[in-house]
């Protein structure tokens, strides 16, 4: 029977998966595949496996668990193998690689920062104030001046602004938070945000990133939303 696969952890790992099942319309118990000094976290499967809310939850149920006792490497959503056989050919093909990796993250959680504008209007009204540019054309189209290029040329402006304003607070934003991290990693942001920031923080620093975080939004002028969730399985950190 095909396996679904959640994660690849040391063997020494608890593996504490005493009655938790795995995803799919009929699941199976969690159990483990081991091979040398690596195992890989599977329940068996009888179907194709989609994305559905229930199987994305039971797999991030399933993280958290084992995430609670010691450090893993995740598997994003929809990872398959054929057989025991073929999980342990992947341990063992990669196993210097995978205990590498378990040593970097030791330790370790991820967290997730994100930023978008919320106020736009607030943000032009700051754009009209502070470029004499932008404020003129503004003035001359509300003046009733006809020319059909004063539009586009204040939108290009306006534009423009907006976008040097939202990467100078997303520079900033990272470099004050980056201290707290063993490593971090920028994605590029989906609208409406314009920050998407990976980080990779040690438990003992928790605390401080979550401090700096809540002094950071109390910084920032309105009309910014500024927002970090964590902990979470360190995805953005395992190749």
């Amino acid at each position: 029977m095909a396996l679904y696969v959640y994660a690849i952890t040391g063997k020494d790992h608890p593996h504490r998966l005493d009655g938790l099942t795995g995803v799919g319309s009929h699941p199976t118990p969690v159990r483990t595949v081991t091979a040398g000094p690596l195992s890989a976290v599977v329940s068996e499967i009888s179907e194709e496996i989609r994305p559905k809310r229930r199987d994305l939850q039971t797999h991030q149920e399933v993280l958290d668990k084992l995430m609670s006792d010691a450090v893993i490497l995740p598997l994003q959503f929809g990872y398959f193998a054929s057989d025991d056989q073929t999980v342990q050919q992947a341990l063992e093909g990669n196993v210097d690689r995978y205990l590498a990796t378990l040593a970097r993250l030791d330790g370790c959680a991820e967290y997730h920062v994100r930023a978008s504008q919320t106020d736009e209007d607030a943000l032009l009204r700051e754009i009209l104030r502070d470029s004499p540019e932008a404020s003129e054309l503004n003035e001359r189209i509300r003046a009733g001046e006809e020319d059909p290029q004063l539009p586009l040329a204040l939108g290009e402006i306006v534009a423009r602004e907006v976008q040097e304003r939202q990467d100078s607070l997303a520079a900033g934003l990272v470099q004050a938070l980056i201290p707290y991290a063993r490593e971090h990693t920028t994605h590029p942001p989906s609208s409406p945000d314009f920050l998407n920031l990976s980080l990779l923080v040690a438990h003992d620093r928790t605390d401080d990133l979550l401090a700096a975080q809540a002094s950071l939004a109390r910084q920032i002028e309105g009309g910014v939303d500024f927002r970090l969730t964590g902990p979470l399985p360190p995805y953005s950190f395992v190749d």
